[in-house]
């Protein structure tokens, strides 16, 4: 193995080993919260609602709830690891090594892939046995080399964001901030837990704008074969997301402090 490869797989295996410390965090709770999601929308209030498409809400709702667990936890996991190394003073050290900035941004990405597709595939597997329950039928991924693609780009995606915001942060306020005024808003009009075509046309027009929103239709495309909108403007629009992302990672870690908090 080259000197390259070694230092980027000991990168990816310190970002992996470390959610893995705190599993009942990072892993646990998540899927705890989903669990809740389906029992009181897709199971209690789900049967009350009629789709346009003519689809059952149950399987409208599991992708959503996918998606939402792959971003946030792709987020946390690159962002957390930026803050807990500004902490240790890590980041410093890793920044003087001779370790390309991309070695540390992929690394970063692959971290946060990892830990949001084991989430998101463990939220999957309990909305299927749902599912089952439910409607007394499984739900079968309709395209599953879409579900994988959508899977790396969404993850990539967001563990840049985390990267992003994490290095140009200068206190947990203003990283709480874009999660809770910019994250979790995108995330709700989305298209999570309801199809635009209910929307006032004002509001469709307003999600359009909405890059989450190309990704949760396009994951929804590759599970139950329907979305929103069509599979080229999202996987175009989420093809374009992960190089804009990037470019912003490798700018934060150019111009970004990486003084300890």
């Amino acid at each position: 193995m080259s000197t390259s490869m070694i230092i980027f797989y000991t990168l990816v295996r310190r970002e992996v080993k470390r959610f893995f410390k705190v599993v009942i965090q990072t892993v646990v709770s998540p899927i705890v919260s989903s669990f809740l999601y389906l029992l009181v929308f897709g199971v209690s209030l789900g049967s009350n609602v009629q789709l346009a498409s003519g689809i059952d809400y149950l399987s409208f709702l599991i992708p959503g709830l996918m998606v939402m667990g792959l971003i946030n936890n792709a987020f946390q996991n690159s962002s957390s690891s930026v803050v807990t190394s500004k902490f240790s003073g890590d980041l410093e050290d890793i920044r003087v090594a001779p370790i390309p900035n991309s070695y540390i941004i992929w690394a970063m990405g692959l971290g946060g892939v990892f830990r949001g597709t084991l989430v998101a595939l463990i939220i999957g597997a309990v909305g299927i046995l749902f599912h089952y329950m439910q409607l007394h039928t499984w739900l079968h991924v309709e395209h599953p080399f879409w579900l994988i693609y959508f899977f790396l780009v969404g993850g990539f995606i967001f563990s840049f964001i985390g990267i992003f915001i994490a290095v140009l942060a200068n206190s947990f306020d203003q990283l709480s901030a874009f999660s809770t005024f910019i994250l979790l808003p995108l995330t709700y009009l989305g298209g999570v837990f309801i199809s635009i075509q209910t929307l006032h046309p004002i509001w469709q027009a307003v999600s359009k704008m909405n890059p989450l929103f190309y990704l949760i239709n396009g994951f929804r495309y590759a599970i139950i074969g329907q979305a929103d909108v069509s599979l080229e403007s999202a996987v175009a629009i989420t093809f374009v997301g992960v190089l804009v992302t990037f470019v912003m990672a490798q700018f934060s870690l150019r111009r970004g402090s990486f003084a300890r908090w």
